[in-house]
């Protein structure tokens, strides 16, 4: 009868968790149950294509710990394991393996033509931005003059507004620009 009545305790707070998890899709895991429950639901985090925010919702990652991450990896590091993500954050390997039920390590080879290469706006050559898709060699040459003269984009809708580019070519550039 006691067993019972806690289960039944249990089953709702559960259900709300769930749902939660399920109707956010930025919903920030606070613990191990709420990673199981995510896990369940078929949530998983791709750390070689994680942004600061993806890892953010890990228990347990810092910011620091998300930034560094994500700098290694657009720097050109390989995290293809959790072992490789324990060493680049000098994490034991026990801390993260009750995270594995949700994360993933995908492999992008760089020179292949199905991947497409993101190139830093803030340091492309004119040369690199010419290489971009939809970028005419005025939209290169007012990419960089914009740069030097107002400083680094922040972000796209930064950039988009800057360079009062339209919605299309934003959407266009979003696949092959990073910040």
């Amino acid at each position: 009868m006691l067993f019972s009545s806690w289960s039944k305790q249990l089953n709702p707070k559960k259900r709300r968790l769930r749902q939660q998890i399920e109707n956010d899709p930025y919903y920030r895991f606070q613990s191990l149950e709420e990673v199981a429950i995510a896990a369940e639901l078929g949530i998983k985090i791709d750390v070689t294509q994680a942004n600061i925010d993806d890892l953010l919702r890990l228990p347990g990652i810092s910011i620091h710990q998300a930034r560094s991450l994500v700098e290694l990896i657009k720097t050109g590091v390989e995290i293809l394991s959790i072992e490789d993500m324990s060493a680049a954050l000098n994490l034991p390997l026990s801390r993260l393996k009750p995270l594995k039920p949700i994360l993933t390590f995908s492999y992008y080879d760089s020179e292949s033509l199905l991947t497409s290469r993101k190139i830093n706006i803030n340091r492309a050559s004119l040369e690199e931005l010419q290489e971009i898709p939809l970028i005419t060699d005025s939209i290169a040459e007012e990419i960089i003059e914009n740069r030097q003269q107002k400083g680094d984009y922040k972000n796209l809708a930064n950039l988009q507004k800057r360079l009062a580019l339209n919605a299309r070519i934003t959407s266009e550039l979003m696949h092959y620009i990073q910040f």
